[in-house]
């Protein structure tokens, strides 16, 4: 699927200091990562922290996202779960107008076996409307899908491809020798990038190019275009900005850089809490 190749956002839910939802600040981001030229948006992932938003905020999020981005760009919509016949349930009432595609992380905390994930995307690949990208993100989940695992998925008509956010490149490697052609393999790790590409990947599902769309975007477009030179100058622009985003946890860094930017509160929902004084003042200092 060529639309979902380059570089899509993992958007964040941006909320007000008291804890609502920013209605004007989600369609401040829309716009501005649409701006900043990235290929797609995915609304509803774990970088939108989907643990902790409602389900009805969930819905009105994805009707607004629809309404304004108003086709500029492919949507991707999160739907996943560690109960999977509750999942099959969610993706048979998903209304699927303007959406191009599920991502579905693998079940987490269940930690179950290679045979339980791939029965799990069996039957959700069955009752989805749409198709189905795999996410493996073992450091949230707690279990990991093997390269075998996700080759015999990949195999599932209704099975498109994978953000593969392992961080083990040897697995990569093993998925991008044998996976079909027509399957997308997505970076699921923000500064694997440009070696997964060159390695044969398709693109990245980033949580940098929130609060920085143009420079990433055009980072992915270079390598994905063969110039590694340009594609490699554009990466070390982020080499001491990536661990800034993770080290009080996923989105409070990102939202961070957001909000120095001006397009979003630092505001997060607990168990999560804003980035320290110190740690935004050391974001400010690499912008």
């Amino acid at each position: 699927m060529n639309k979902l190749h380059g570089t899509g956002v993992a958007l964040v839910t941006p909320f007000t200091p008291t804890g609502a939802i920013d209605m004007a600040a989600w369609e401040r981001l829309l716009d501005f990562n649409i701006a900043g030229g990235v290929e797609y948006l995915v609304i509803n992932g774990t970088t939108g922290e989907s643990p902790t938003v409602t389900a009805s905020e969930k819905a009105e999020l994805l009707d607004i996202a629809r309404r304004h981005v108003a086709g500029r760009v492919p949507l991707v919509y999160g739907i996943g779960g560690n109960d999977t016949a509750t999942v099959e349930q969610q993706l048979r009432s998903f209304d699927p107008t303007g959406i191009t595609a599920i991502l579905s992380a693998s079940p987490a905390y269940n930690k179950p076996s290679q045979a339980g994930i791939v029965t799990h995307y069996q039957r959700l690949a069955e009752a989805s409307p749409l198709p189905l990208i795999l996410y493996n993100v073992p450091g949230r989940t707690g279990s990991n899908i093997s390269a075998d695992t996700t080759l015999k998925l990949a195999q599932h008509a209704n099975i498109i491809g994978i953000k593969e956010a392992s961080g083990n490149v040897e697995q990569c490697l093993a998925i991008l020798a044998k996976k079909p052609a027509d399957f997308l393999f997505l970076s699921g790790d923000d500064m694997l990038t440009l070696p997964l590409i060159a390695c044969g990947g398709q693109g990245i599902i980033s949580v940098l190019g929130n609060a920085f769309p143009q420079k990433f975007s055009d980072m992915t477009r270079a390598a994905l275009a063969g110039d590694f030179a340009r594609a490699s100058e554009l990466l070390y622009y982020f080499v001491g900005l990536n661990p800034l985003m993770y080290e009080e946890g996923n989105p409070v860094g990102v939202k961070a850089a957001l909000a120095l930017q001006g397009v979003c509160e630092p505001a997060v929902r607990l168990p999560l809490v804003p980035a320290s004084e110190g740690l935004t003042a050391r974001i400010k200092m690499l912008l």
